[in-house]
């Protein structure tokens, strides 16, 4: 997207949701791989605006999910620093033009890099979990659906469809292929232990959705937030708060966030082999996702489909260490806590 382009739809923006008029030229800050965050000064205050993905909000679930989300931070951030989207009449998600956007105020604040996460990061991250879990959501208006049952990726067709258009990654998923299709059977084969308990969560609560201002977090970017199995939640978090920049585990870190949630009252009562079976198909969807994206399917846009062939090679490596750490994992989980 031009920034001159940006800097018109940005203004219209400000001028739909009455924010003032700009002080200074928008800024593109972090925004996740899938939209656009930008830094907006205006006469009236400071704002974080996310310029939604045009490809994903025409999925039929978008709209519903991006009010449901936002419900769910707004319900939550009574109990926990979780920052929701600003309203306008009463409206969560606003539309200029064919443009969907959020609004937020301005959070002070840093992401941490792996090198910067301490044990005591972890545990407070740990207990916020812990309380996300056991929030009483009874009275939260929202209708969330259960997840489906895991589907069998058909690999064989995406190889395909790369040679046909000679993707870089082709190499590395013909070396992988025997192990994606086992990992997706493991993960399928866990289903029924996993889907057996849920709770609503943020369910990417890793550290680039956490601001740090005065050791004090606030939980950003609520999007995919809904419901999961506790277990699965935390272990998976877990893992994100305990990498460091190699992508290997740090013990200390890892044990340190279980140790947060259980001070908080969360339960941890496992099968630990099966939730960490289970735990493939979030990247393994991933994989899908980026490999899509990456032979133009569901993407018009060239500098997302040179991003998303990146991530393709990123998520076959992720799988790969992950498969290796699980039986270490295992013994941390089952022995040394």
């Amino acid at each position: 997207m031009r920034e001159h382009h940006v800097k018109s739809i940005i203004e219209d923006v400000c001028m739909h949701s009455s924010l003032g008029d700009l002080v200074a030229e928008p800024e593109r800050t972090s925004g996740g791989l899938l939209h656009k965050m930008y830094e907006v000064e205006t006469t009236t205050g400071k704002y974080a605006i996310k310029l939604l993905n045009p490809q994903i909000m025409q999925r039929p679930q978008a709209l519903i999910n991006y009010i449901q989300s936002e419900k769910i931070a707004r319900f939550l951030s009574a109990e926990i620093p979780a920052v929701n989207a600003i309203d306008v009449n009463g409206e969560i998600l606003q539309k200029v033009d064919s443009q969907y956007y959020l609004m937020f105020n301005w959070v002070e604040g840093t992401t941490l890099t792996p090198t910067e996460i301490t044990n005591s990061h972890c545990e407070k991250i740990g207990g916020i979990l812990a309380a996300i879990h056991e929030a009483k959501v009874s009275e939260l208006d929202v209708h969330l659906e259960k997840n489906v049952e895991l589907p069998e990726i058909n690999w064989d067709e995406y190889l395909r469809k790369g040679e046909e258009q000679e993707a870089e990654w082709v190499p590395v998923l013909q070396e992988n292929r025997d192990q994606l299709y086992e990992w997706n059977s493991r993960a399928a084969a866990a289903e029924n232990v996993i889907s057996l308990r849920e709770v609503i969560s943020h369910r990417d609560l890793d550290p680039k959705n956490v601001l740090w201002h005065k050791d004090s977090p606030a939980l950003i970017d609520w999007e995919s937030a809904g419901l999961i199995n506790p277990i699965h939640d935390l272990l998976d978090t877990a893992i994100y708060w305990s990498e460091n920049d190699d992508g290997d585990l740090e013990k200390g870190r890892f044990l340190s966030f279980l140790e947060g949630y259980e001070k908080v009252g969360g339960v941890i009562k496992a099968d630990w082999r099966r939730t960490a079976d289970y735990r493939m198909y979030g990247t393994l969807a991933w994989l899908e996702y980026n490999m899509k994206r990456s032979l133009w399917m569901e993407c018009t846009d060239r500098e997302e489909q040179e991003l998303r062939t990146k991530e393709v090679t990123a998520a076959l490596s992720t799988l790969k260490k992950y498969a290796q750490i699980i039986p270490e994992l295992l013994i941390w989980l089952d022995n040394d806590r």
